[in-house]
């Protein structure tokens, strides 16, 4: 045996502590919005999918909803394009449109597919426009001026409704369901939407116990850097209205706060820069990041 008696217990007694978790939520769906540096990095990229397939495994129901956004600007960068964004989202006109298809829904979407098959997993790609998985209208947001006006940033869209049909028998099936975030509008067109708000409303429609997103953060921080966590729902009302959550980290804890609204049961924003941070925090005691109940 190469392990000492002190390390074979400190490995036994992690191992024991997952398994009142492993029971809790053994068949309950898990949705995770995957993004950051866990998707750029070699390392975390092979972690990230050994813990979907081990969650799996132990009888839980992972969704993985992915990003894309270096990955995008570095095809754009190649075209002569360079990313403008306009309260967190993309401005996105027909050529970036193109873009946004050819590296979510091919290289990056098939990138995850292929990764968590190597690792023993039974993963299938799919973008919101298959089997009609995410129906969107156009979005526009307010100038970042302060003004009431509303701004067209192109092809963008926001969640109209999301048909779980697709997913569920992937489940059934024993497959784990990883999708890319773009919507099909009524006329067939399609629309950029930001990946978390499409995870937050994926997790709502399919009731799913959690919702585990990643970042490049320790989590919500407050004005003077510190974590914050077990927030309530009231409480993210207030990091709202004095400022403390703003630019990019708006449509992440907006989807959060909209999600534990309306009936899941706990949102968990985590540092994907953190080795296995996924199983880290559902799997043990000390989470990794800032957890969002409802109240």
């Amino acid at each position: 045996m190469s392990l000492t008696a002190t390390t074979a217990a400190a490995k036994a007694k992690i191992l024991g502590e997952a398994l009142p978790y492993i029971q809790r939520f053994h068949g309950k769906t898990i949705v995770i919005k995957y993004g950051g540096n866990a998707m750029t990095d070699e390392r975390l990229k092979h972690g990230f999918a050994r813990d979907v397939v081990l969650l799996k495994l132990v009888g839980m129901n992972p969704v993985i909803v992915h990003g894309g956004g270096p990955q995008i600007d570095e095809l754009l960068r190649r075209f002569g394009k360079k990313g403008e964004f306009v309260q967190g989202m993309r401005v996105t006109d027909a050529e970036t449109m193109d873009v946004v298809e050819m590296v979510l829904g091919g290289q990056v979407n098939k990138e995850i597919v292929t990764l968590i098959n190597q690792h023993g997993g039974r993963a299938v790609g799919l973008t919101g426009k298959d089997g009609g998985l995410i129906r969107a209208r156009k979005l526009r947001v307010r100038d970042e001026s302060g003004s009431d006006e509303l701004v067209d940033i192109g092809q963008v869209g926001e969640v109209e409704s999301v048909d779980p049909e697709i997913v569920n028998v992937l489940h059934r099936a024993n497959f784990i369901p990883v999708i890319a975030p773009v919507g099909v509008g009524k006329h067939g067109e399609s629309y950029n939407i930001n990946a978390d708000l499409v995870a937050g409303k994926v997790a709502e429609i399919l009731g799913a116990e959690k919702l585990v997103v990643l970042t490049n953060t320790p989590g919500v921080l407050d004005k003077n850097g510190n974590l914050l966590t077990g927030l309530s729902a009231r409480k993210i009302d207030e990091l709202f209205a004095d400022g403390t959550i703003s630019g990019g980290m708006l449509p992440k804890i907006g989807s959060a706060l909209d999600a534990v609204r309306n009936g899941v049961n706990a949102c968990h924003i985590i540092d994907g820069r953190v080795e296995h941070a996924v199983l880290l925090e559902i799997l043990t005691n000390e989470g990794v990041g800032t957890l969002i109940r409802r109240r």
